[in-house]
């Protein structure tokens, strides 16, 4: 399956099923060049997406105004060959990169954060040869970016959010906090890189620019900043759920002179706050991490806020030598654990009990012990029915509301801080002194919702009323979070079909993984799939796991392309559809619905149920991956 793509030595005839017709094209979705039919008949080597992310030049949150635009873009490319007989191509065996020529590989794997050094590990594993390139400076992802300040883990924490494919890795790193700040992950992903010798196939400072598939070849073309252009037949997208930064469209925000930043694109050189005058947009996760720690610097701190939100205490405490200890002797029976969990973690399922079953008096009991214990175990040890009963669900609102109105000394603020919408229906927060940063003298609440941003100036936010002078802007307005990334990358599969215009009213997937059209490119934590509500790097290593165990399965058949059918798609879409719709979760605008993003199609596009999902897909495996389509590798002398 390298430069030879006919069927592998040694394996027999099978059946296959041929492509006669283009279904993905009769949807009214065709690509820009030709008609339908003449698209079909005629193989096209489609013209080469852009990746940069589309910002307005006139203040593409330059970071102090300093820093180039291109340093937004943060995916990576790796490559590999199947044939263990070609000439390995990695950072130490590279021709030079001037561009023109085009090299070959088996797989593209763009992304070098958790995912896509997980999967250039398992590829290589594999015998690929794989070289991998990054925008960024160095591996981390989504962890190298988000580096503002409070930047913590803030969901099921240390040690079990990590790698679980080395018992040695687990072994000899030890974590320091349940809630591990960013720079102890990221400084785990570099110990991870050096342990596995991955930097010898990665590029940094280098992203991808282009990707088309060519139907005759049957690969997968691809051209980077550098100017190089790689051929694989395979495309792996593991560009993050949590990686295209979402700006905000505000009058007048290319006037402001001052410092800006976003936090999801923090610089590394040092960011001082002392003295300074700062606006803070956005109370997500992002926002309700950083506010507690400008405040600490900052003469003063103005919150922008567009949501009031449920936060929960973070609960963060070191980890002790004992309890780490007792994690790695255990480790065997705790990754079994987390395999078997909905999310990924070594938790029993919540209590099989209604919040209605218990007096008020007793909820209020349990609600004050998890407060008081605080950590992401507040949502493991709930009532079963919190996410699925309005009634329920109001229990534990009304019970956090009333801890706001605790600790918020001023009522008026208070109020302000109130949510209104389905407790944990959006993503829930855990916080380290936000709501007792609205105690503090130098901390302005701003209510959006009554009082709006009418524009900005270049010394000033000016809301309905009145002005507001800063000296700097920190936008922790989040991400165009699950598909945006795929999206920004926008590849062209046959007939030139782009994704965007295959995505332009639902993002069509199978298994979360495939997408009808786009012939052997698979995507990481894409929608369709558990993602956010499941362990990131236990997901990242279980989905790579199946697609490998696919690619040895087409290895085997002499397939050369393979993707699912269109009504596999939508059949997969109903099961999501139909997990989501019995919670609360649709019911409430947020970024896992695409609320945050202005022509967003609006729907809940994760699989709920992680430890389900697994199982469905090794399923689907096990009866020779129902729901593709395959099409017979093309002979050298057909090509």
């Amino acid at each position: 399956m390298g430069a030879d793509r006919t069927r592998p030595r040694g394996v027999k005839e099978c059946a296959l099923v041929p492509f006669d017709s283009r279904p993905w094209l009769a949807q009214g979705e065709a690509g820009d060049v030709g008609s339908r039919s003449e698209d079909i008949a005629t193989p096209v080597v489609s013209p080469y997406f852009e990746f940069l992310p589309e910002l307005d030049p006139e203040w593409s949150i330059g970071f102090r105004r300093r820093a180039p635009l291109s340093i937004v873009a943060s995916h990576a490319v790796c490559f590999q060959t199947l044939s263990g007989q070609e000439k390995k191509l990695t950072s130490k065996h590279q021709p030079p990169r001037t561009g023109g020529s085009v090299e070959h590989y088996d797989a593209v794997v763009i992304g070098a954060g958790v995912s896509g050094m997980y999967a250039l590990h398992y590829l290589r594993e594999m015998g690929l040869s794989v070289q991998v390139y990054d925008g960024a400076s160095n591996v981390g992802g989504t962890w190298w970016y988000n580096g503002y300040p409070g930047a913590r883990v803030d969901g099921p924490g240390s040690p079990f959010y990590c790698y679980t494919f080395s018992e040695e890795l687990m072994k000899e790193w030890d974590w320091e906090e349940t809630q591990s700040e960013q720079s102890a992950v990221l400084a785990y992903l570099e110990h991870v890189a050096d342990r596995f010798d991955l930097r010898r196939d990665i590029q940094f400072e280098t992203w991808v620019k282009d990707a088309g598939y060519d139907e005759v070849e049957q690969r997968w073309t691809v051209e980077t900043s550098t100017g190089v252009r790689a051929s694989a037949q395979f495309l792996i997208c593991a560009v993050g759920a949590l990686s295209t930064a979402n700006m905000p469209d505000i009058p007048g925000i290319g006037d402001f002179a001052g410092e800006t930043y976003h936090t999801g694109r923090w610089p590394h050189e040092p960011v001082t706050f002392e003295g300074k005058r700062v606006a803070v947009i956005g109370t997500g996760s992002s926002g309700v991490q950083s506010i507690p720690e400008i405040a600490k610097q900052a003469a003063h701190v103005t919150v922008l806020q567009r949501t009031a939100q449920f936060a929960f205490p973070a609960g963060n405490r070191p980890i002790t030598g004992e309890e780490m200890a007792n994690a790695r002797a255990k480790w065997g029976a705790s990754r079994a654990k987390m395999y078997a969990s909905v999310g990924g973690f070594p938790h029993d399922p919540n209590p099989a009990r209604s919040a209605l079953d218990d007096t008020p008096e007793q909820r209020q009991a349990l609600y004050e012990e998890l407060w008081q214990r605080g950590g992401f175990g507040f949502f493991l040890n709930l009532y079963d029915d919190i996410a699925t009963s309005e009634e329920a669900n109001a229990t534990l609102a009304d019970f956090v509301r009333g801890k706001i109105r605790e600790i918020v000394r001023d009522p008026d603020t208070a109020e302000k801080l109130m949510p209104d919408h389905f407790v944990i229906t959006k993503r829930p927060i855990l916080e380290n002194g936000y709501f007792e940063a609205f105690n503090r003298d130098n901390v302005t609440l701003v209510d959006l919702r009554e009082d709006p941003i009418e524009r900005f100036n270049k010394a000033s936010v000016v809301t309905r009323s009145g002005e507001h002078p800063i000296d700097m802007l920190v936008m922790a307005t989040g991400f165009d979070a699950i598909s945006g990334s795929m999206l920004r990358l926008n590849p062209k599969g046959r007939g030139g079909m782009s994704l965007k215009k295959r995505w332009r009213d639902r993002f069509h997937n199978y298994l979360g993984l495939t997408i009808a059209g786009f012939p052997n490119l698979f995507m990481i934590h894409g929608p369709g799939s558990p993602g956010v509500f499941y362990n990131m790097p236990l997901g990242a290593e279980r989905q790579l796991d199946w697609i490998g165990n696919f690619m040895r399965h087409l290895q085997e058949k002499g397939v050369g392309a393979a993707e699912p059918m269109t009504a596999s798609e939508a059949t997969w879409a109903d099961e999501v559809s139909a997990l989501a719709d019995a919670t609360l979760f649709p019911r409430t605008d947020s970024w896992w619905t695409g609320a945050n993003i202005d022509g967003k199609p609006r729907y809940f596009s994760a699989y709920l149920a992680g430890s389900i999902y697994y199982q469905r897909i090794a399923d689907l495996a096990a009866k020779d991956y129902e729901g593709f389509v395959f099409e017979p590798a093309h002979r050298a002398e057909d090509a």
